[in-house]
């Protein structure tokens, strides 16, 4: 679909675009105004210089000259005015819309973030500085060829009707070949932004795969494990390769904005030309007056110049414009929803049986891993009459305590399916997953046992079957409060720069400040977890202890030492419900052998533990195991 001049989702995102836009319009008019009384100020004096002898003195023209002064000042003023509030908007736009977008991708289900994230990298760190471009140039000048061309050729057309008519044929020349550079030009931008995602994408696995390029001798473009120091392909030429394409479709674009440009001064210049000759021609045989002959010609160039300038800063506006629709697909997530959810109801009737296609929820965002680990609010109450956590909006809500007293912990699974890429993992799940009891799920790689448990949590919407809690669709609860009953240890635990004090209070459990001996409820429980973990091994050996500082994803840790501080949060906090991805992983066997005791201890006293796993000491410890299966949807034949 063709972008508009002026997408009205940036003035909806971009509250502060707001008032620049009204400010841009009237400024744009105090320019016009200018541009209009300067020509008639200069064909005025220089009209009766010439052919009156007696006006030439300076004291003649006191008052021309005065308004001449006014309009040029005016204009440089506005000019300066409405550069300075470009600048300081197109500052101020990028960042709200980066906070935007940076907002609504934590929000989003954890395996479509984990699918953009590097999209969204780019587009929140570089790629919506383009839009300063469009702020600063591009706008301003739209605004100009809105307002300066009607006006001035209304002008024109007053003092000189043949030039008028010369300007209104030879005028639409520049949109239309405008349009048709466009066309040229179309997608180029969206492919330059493809490709810095692509180079991105490249580089930041690069680096995360750094030290095991560096073990393996591949980090550069000798291969040290290779005979006589013979020359291997490796990563660097890889990321050459991707750099030489960014470089050589940039100058494309570059070589495009420059012969547009060409052609629009050529065809301004040819026009101009057209309407002097007239004026020249007509002035000749005295069929116009010199004041009108030099009000049109003066005022011609400004007919063209904002349309000229459209076209000339349109290139640069393009890249912020493509990084704007990228991360407005992140804002506006919904009515791509709603399509692909309705165009795949049929295929779901046919390829998995026993249920029907729920319809997915319009407007409302899932969130990601992080946020659920991130919660901490313990005592937001939940609405309604339903009992624990659900109820109907907007009646009176029921206190903490009563949730609390309420709240079961059962979990039903009823016919689970969620679409992967190449059918639906998991296909048809049905479980059920009590308290007191500890639930291993297991089966294959890419069953969908991971989908599972964001299904649970309310992450994801599944294409078929439900998730009840309690009797209650996990939909239709109060996400706030069922995420503060539970306890989640993803894959990949999240694990924020700050000090392992802060790590751990992200699920809301408090560490001392200085280890007591007969501690409060609170602290011996934390204290088994560690125990449990073997994490209080890890803290014996960091000086700092709890205030050890840590950076993104837990680095200057292990990966055992980051599994066993995830842990640890996890078994520490307070809360009936544990959902815990592979949380063996990464451990020894007499660490293993600790933690699943612990979880079995924590299911014991009345939490619903559901765990996946795969090693056979993992389910030997289940209560009760779930085989997950995924099914791939079989191609339809195409008829000949």
């Amino acid at each position: 679909m063709a972008r508009p001049p002026v997408d009205p989702r940036l003035w909806r995102y971009a509250r502060s675009a707001r008032r620049y836009l009204v400010l841009s319009v009237a400024l744009s008019l105090v320019i016009t105004g200018s541009i209009v009384a300067t020509a008639v100020a200069v064909a005025r004096v220089l009209a009766g210089v010439i052919t009156d002898p007696g006006r030439r003195s300076l004291g003649t023209w006191t008052f021309e000259l005065i308004v001449l002064t006014v309009a040029i000042g005016c204009r440089v003023l506005a000019t300066w005015v409405q550069s300075r509030l470009a600048h300081r908007a197109g500052a101020t736009v990028v960042a709200e819309l980066e906070t935007a977008v940076l907002a609504a991708g934590a929000r989003l289900a954890p395996r479509e973030l984990e699918t953009r994230r590097t999209e969204l990298a780019v587009v929140v760190s570089t790629g919506l500085t383009g839009l300063r471009a469009y702020l600063t140039g591009y706008l301003p000048a739209l605004l100009l060829a809105c307002s300066v061309p009607p006006i001035v050729l209304v002008v024109i057309a007053f003092h000189d009707p043949i030039s008028g008519v010369i300007a209104v044929v030879t005028l639409p020349l520049i949109p239309i070949f405008m349009v048709l550079i466009g066309l040229l030009t179309q997608g180029r931008a969206e492919a330059t932004l493809a490709a810095t995602t692509r180079l991105s994408d490249q580089l930041l696995d690069l680096f995360a795969g750094m030290p095991t390029l560096r073990a393996l001798g591949r980090e550069g473009g000798v291969d040290a494990a290779a005979p006589n120091g013979s020359r291997t392909r490796s990563m660097e030429h890889r990321v050459r390769e991707l750099g030489d394409a960014l470089r050589h479709r940039t100058m494309r674009a570059l070589r495009i904005a420059f012969l547009s440009s060409m052609v629009l001064e050529l065809l301004a210049t040819l026009s101009v030309a057209l309407i002097a000759v007239s004026i020249g021609l007509r002035l000749v045989y005295g069929e116009m007056s010199l004041y009108a002959g030099l009000v049109a010609l003066i005022l011609a160039p400004e007919v063209y110049l904002p349309l000229r300038m459209v076209g000339e800063r349109f290139h640069a506006a393009q890249d912020g414009m493509a990084a704007a629709d990228k991360a407005f697909a992140v804002l506006e997530p919904e009515s791509a929803a709603v399509e692909r959810d309705s165009s795949r109801a049929d295929e779901l009737a046919e390829s998995i049986g026993g249920g029907a296609a729920s319809a997915a929820q319009a407007g409302r965002s899932a969130r990601d891993g992080e946020s659920v680990e991130s919660s901490r609010h313990a005592g937001i109450h939940g609405e309604g009459a339903a009992p624990g956590l659900a109820g109907a909006r907007g009646r009176a809500t029921s206190t903490d305590d009563d949730a609390a007293d309420e709240f079961a912990g059962m979990v039903e699974v009823r016919d689970l399916a969620v679409r992967a890429r190449d059918g639906f993992a998991p296909a048809g799940l049905t479980a059920m997953l009590r308290p007191t009891a500890m639930t291993v799920l297991t089966g294959p790689n890419g069953s969908g046992k991971s989908t599972a448990l964001q299904a649970i949590l309310g992450l994801i919407t599944p294409d078929q079957g439900s998730v009840l809690l309690d009797g209650t669709d996990v939909r239709e609860l109060d996400q706030e409060l069922w995420w503060s009953r539970v306890a989640w240890l993803p894959q990949r635990p999240v694990l924020v720069p700050g000090t392992l004090r802060e790590n751990l209070e992200l699920l809301g459990m408090r560490t001392p400040a200085h280890a007591v001996k007969g501690a409060s409820r609170v602290i011996d429980e934390l204290e088994a977890a560690c125990i449990a973990t073997g994490f209080d091994a890890v803290l014996d050996e960091l000086p700092q202890g709890w205030d050890t500082v840590v950076g993104a994803g837990g680095v200057g840790l292990s990966l055992g030492q980051r599994q066993r501080l995830a842990l640890t949060r996890v078994l520490a906090a307070d809360r009936p419900v544990l959902l815990l991805d592979e949380p063996t992983a990464h451990l020894d066997t007499a660490s293993e052998a600790a933690v699943l005791t612990a979880l079995q201890q924590r299911a014991r006293a009345g939490a619903t533990v559901i765990v996946i796993g795969h090693r056979p000491s993992v389910l030997a410890a289940a209560d009760h195991i779930v085989r997950v299966q995924a099914r791939t949807t079989e191609p339809q034949a195409v008829p000949r």
